[in-house]
């Protein structure tokens, strides 16, 4: 592991960027936000992601970060445990969203810990942090495997509180700056999904995927659907749907795959969640330019935010969210490459 300063914070803080390799890969992790600035897989970089910190605190799109308290949505701000109601702070119109106004991928982190192949970061969330009850212990692990990049979760409250934690890197398997990802595909391993409203917040519906455009079981170019007449879509302008993992038992399992038609560079998501968020980088526009001047537009990259359901507090039938106190929530997920890269494409 190296590490070296990636910038000062207004208030004198430094952030450090953390480098790792192993093989064909290496990336960087940032404190800030504990955020994946870059993942090469044979020298090709298929994150987005800026290269300054002026950068990453103007931009509002949680570009590669750990996001916390809640990952998601939660419909009206608040929620009730123990028969009291908690308040939470509003920043996506009348819902909450990834954690509030500063949510953890706001924050400056800790290095607790590091190895030849990882970095473990910590956060202290304390109690009533935009609303939420407990103090929460933050970690998470970034680890490259053999096979890709693991990121382990874990967490401990000192009072019953909500947990769901994710990471919301966008994904671009021609390259950061080759622009837009609609021709690549994306199979799901999920034969459900939870409808929305118009507001981004689930009705409480499990819907089968059957029959219509959310139906991803198969290798699916991501533009072949995105802009159907359907009333999903049109309300996300794409895809920006939590989806159920089929077979989802808490074990390590395929959920998720992305290709690059013409090389055969692929992307595997393996994780224990009960679901995932794909999300198709519908709102990018007005992005600041990304490393190298990328000017990041809509559908420039893609998300497979591994999860529990958003709005869970609300649906007693979505996988939940709550972490009693003493107890240790822990969850993973590992990013797998493999296939071949076309050096035409390199934009290192």
């Amino acid at each position: 592991m190296r590490k070296r300063c990636f910038g000062t914070l207004p208030d004198g803080r430094g952030v450090e960027a953390l480098s790792l390799r192993r093989g064909d890969l290496d990336c960087e992790i940032l404190t800030w936000g504990a955020a994946l600035r870059t993942l090469r897989w044979k020298g090709l970089d298929v994150a987005l992601g800026y290269d300054s910190l002026e950068d990453y605190l103007r931009q509002d799109k949680c570009m590669g970060a750990t996001v916390g308290r809640f990952a998601n949505r939660i419909g009206g701000a608040e929620f009730e445990l123990n028969g009291k109601r908690y308040p939470l702070y509003a920043n996506n119109g009348r819902n909450h969203l990834h954690g509030g106004r500063e949510g953890f991928d706001r924050k400056l982190w800790t290095l607790e810990a590091a190895g030849e192949d990882f970095v473990s970061l910590g956060y202290r969330s304390p109690d009533g942090e935009e609303g939420y009850p407990g103090t929460l212990n933050v970690r998470v692990t970034y680890r490259l495997t053999e096979a890709g990049l693991r990121i382990e979760y874990a967490a401990r409250s000192d009072a019953d509180t909500l947990c769901n934690l994710t990471n919301h890197t966008y994904f671009n398997l021609s390259g950061q700056s080759s622009g837009p990802v609609t021709a690549q595909t994306i199979r799901l391993c999920c034969s459900r999904y939870t409808p929305t409203d118009a507001e981004s917040i689930p009705t409480g519906e499990i819907a089968p995927v059957e029959g219509t455009p959310m139906d991803l079981r198969r290798r699916t170019p991501i533009g072949a659907h995105i802009d159907d007449d359907f009333p999903q879509l049109r309300l996300a302008g794409g895809y920006d749907h939590n989806y159920l993992v089929d077979g989802w038992d808490g074990t390590l399992r395929l959920a998720a795959e992305a290709e690059r038609p013409e090389t055969g560079a692929r992307l595997e998501v393996w994780t224990d969640q009960p679901a995932l968020q794909f999300y198709t980088g519908n709102y990018l526009d007005g992005s600041p330019p990304g490393k190298d001047g990328a000017p990041y537009a809509n559908r420039w990259g893609f998300c497979l935010e591994t999860q529990c359901c958003p709005d869970a507090p609300h649906h007693p039938r979505f996988p939940g969210a709550l972490l009693r106190a003493g107890e240790t929530y822990r969850r993973m997920t590992e990013y797998r490459l493999s296939g071949n890269k076309s050096k035409s494409t390199n934009n290192l």
